[in-house]
């Protein structure tokens, strides 16, 4: 045989080879999978220096790292009402919301320009969010009744805490009486630090890291809420508040429990969210690995398991919640059915 058909017969090989892709059967080339589209979802948190911020960061990498196809973007908002405005508007996918916000929106009941946020569910219980009102040690401010014309930072514009703040003040007929600032808690603190506020209120899971700030420059003594909140009949009027106990020794100087009331933070998404993805994100979220996770990098997720998950919900489950709660044989109330 002459060089040339030879190498004419190589060449018609080749050409076989190429078109078959048998020949070239190599690991990770010619049997390569594209790779899955990456959905990228919006998830909510709060004002900077809140805990709501905190979780959606943690929430937000946990789920993007363990479930396939998905890229979570957590960003800052306003916080509770600002969160639940964004889930029905569709700007948002997942969101933290305070119980009592979204309680009070589903119902009608919340003071806001739209009448109602029909169109959010609850994924889980995240953790109990006690009011904090942070005052001077040194300071004549023993009681509320003390803060009558003083200067109150009370929470940004849209937040869970301005709104329970003023829900607080008016019930007792000191929000009038009180000159209150709408700023978030990082500026409050920083304010509060340089004497333009003669206190500041927090609404989030302890410890919170503008208080600790706060502590760290100046004295500092917290209010007890919880006998004003008793005596004026304010938990049966807000019956998703219940009592609570800022624990001695959370902040720096803070020697004895504090009693106050709190509300809940309650994982959120909007109605029409994949129930695939919610269930993929439960599961993410509350593996025995992340959730151990999140009990370490703050201390208000001590309270988060597959026990609690349902703890204090205001609103119904998302089906794809229904389904994880399901299977992990929660009993879930009819009242939190979609």
């Amino acid at each position: 045989m002459s060089r040339l058909a030879v190498i004419l017969i190589s060449l018609c090989c080749l050409a076989v080879f190429a078109v078959t892709d048998c020949a070239w059967d190599m690991p990770g080339e010619a049997h390569a999978t594209q790779p899955a589209k990456v959905r990228t979802l919006l998830f909510n948190g709060g004002p900077r220096g809140g805990t709501f911020n905190h979780f959606a960061n943690k929430m937000a990498a946990v789920i993007s790292e363990d479930v396939p196809g998905l890229d979570v973007l957590a960003r800052q908002s306003s916080g509770s009402v600002d969160n639940l405005l964004a889930l029905c508007a569709g700007t948002a996918d997942m969101a933290i919301a305070n119980a009592g916000d979204a309680f009070l929106a589903r119902t009608g009941k919340l003071n806001c320009a739209h009448k109602k946020y029909a169109d959010v569910q609850a994924l889980a219980y995240l953790y109990g969010a006690p009011a904090q009102l942070v005052v001077r040690a040194d300071s004549a401010i023993h009681t509320v009744l003390d803060l009558r014309g003083k200067v109150l930072a009370v929470g940004n514009p849209g937040s869970g805490a301005a709104l329970s703040a003023e829900r607080f003040f008016r019930h007792l007929k000191l929000w009038g009486r009180i000159r209150h600032r709408s700023v978030g808690y990082a500026e409050a603190a920083a304010d509060f630090a340089s004497g333009a506020v003669d206190g500041f209120w927090v609404l989030a899971g302890v410890p919170n890291t503008a208080v600790i700030e706060a502590a760290a420059g100046v004295p500092v003594r917290l209010l007890d809420l919880h006998q004003a909140a008793t005596v004026s009949s304010f938990y049966q009027l807000y019956p998703f508040y219940s009592q609570a106990t800022i624990p001695a020794g959370t902040y720096t100087g803070q020697d004895e429990p504090v009693q106050t009331f709190q509300d809940a933070a309650l994982w959120c998404a909007r109605t029409g969210l994949d129930s695939r993805i919610v269930y993929d994100s439960l599961k993410a979220v509350f593996s025995e690995t992340r959730l151990e996770e999140l009990r370490q990098a703050h201390g208000a997720a001590r309270d988060m398991s597959l026990k609690t998950g349902i703890r204090s919900l205001s609103i119904p489950l998302h089906p794809g919640a229904v389904r994880f709660w399901d299977e992990h044989r929660v009993e879930i109330p009819p009242i939190l059915m979609p």
